[in-house]
Formats: C-alpha cells, structure tokens, sequence
C-alpha cells in the first residue's frame, strides 16, 4: 500500500532553526572526545526526542533534526551514522548500527517542477527490537522492521519486513527466516 506524503518546504524558519540547534549540538557532540562518556551522553540526551539506558553513538554522527529520534536500550550506532530525521525514527531495545548506517526517513518529488519548487516530505522510520543493520546499510522514508532483523551490510532497504528474517540486498529481500 502507497502512502501518501504531505509535502512541506525545509527551508520553513522554524524547521531551519531546529535544524541549526541540532547542528551545533552534534558539531559539539563530534567534537567531544570519545572516552568523555558522561559529556557525550548528556549532549545526545539533550538532543534526542527520547533516550533508553545504555545507548553509544561513535563520531563522527550526524542527525537532521535530533528531537525526532528515540531510542531504546542497549543502543550502539559505529562510526558515521547518518539519520535524516524529518520524520520520527523509533529504535526498539538492543538495537546495533554498523559503520556507515544512513536512515533517511526525507525523500522529495519525481516530478521536475515540485523539486524545482524545494518541496521534500517525510515519513517515520521504526525499527524493532534487537535489530542488527550491517554497515553501509541505508533504510528509506517509510519503511518498518520488525522484531529480530538483520540487514545485510550494503543494502536498501525500500520496504517494510517482519519478524525473524534476514535481508539483504538493493533493494532488500529476505534471504532466509532466522529461527531460534
């Protein structure tokens, strides 16, 4: 089933002065040496939407917005991580990110003239529990994980996937059912 985008303008004052808060706070959170844990995650803290127990975010990291994220426990994202968050983006607990991840829940018109016009829209990105995404992995605007999933490094994800599968690919396909 398609779902329908409501298309918005980025460059809107508000949307632009949230987008430049959460700029110098990653800038500073890049900045911040990785063994200043407490620092490092009273920044991401005051960025994030909504923060579980036990999340790290190796740098250098880079978010949209910021306040549309939440994450769940046991949260661990590599280096160069890249959320797009014009949309909300929900990670369940126990949720790891290889090197490279880019979450991208914007995405902008086929049509010449809307793009000419500097329209883009969004859509949330939700991701269960115990979820592992493979580095260089990139999820688009739209798309749902359930509970368990593996992603295979490399691949794009276009569409959503259920429980216990492993997918791989571009675009994504399951590549067998992961039983326990």
């Amino acid at each position: 089933m398609k779902q329908k985008y409501n298309w918005y303008s980025p460059r809107d004052k508000a949307l632009a002065q949230r987008r430049r808060r959460a700029k110098r706070i990653v800038e500073n959170i890049n900045a911040t040496a990785q063994d200043k844990f407490g620092e490092r995650k009273a920044q991401f803290e005051s960025l994030f939407g909504t923060t579980g127990k036990g999340f790290y975010i190796e740098s250098p990291f880079h978010c949209d917005y910021g306040d549309n994220i939440r994450l769940g426990d046991n949260f661990y994202a590599n280096t160069g991580c890249v959320i797009l968050d014009a949309a909300a983006v929900t990670f369940g607990k126990n949720c790891m990110l290889g090197p490279q991840v880019g979450i991208y829940t914007a995405t902008h018109p086929l049509d010449a003239e809307l793009r000419a016009q500097g329209l883009e829209a969004s859509l949330p990105i939700t991701i269960g529990d115990d979820v592992w995404i493979g580095g260089n992995a990139t999820l688009l605007a739209g798309v749902s994980l359930g509970n368990r999933v593996v992603v295979g490094a490399g691949s794009v994800v276009t569409k959503s996937f259920g429980d216990d599968v492993v997918i791989a690919g571009n675009p994504a396909k399951i590549m067998k059912k992961n039983s326990i």
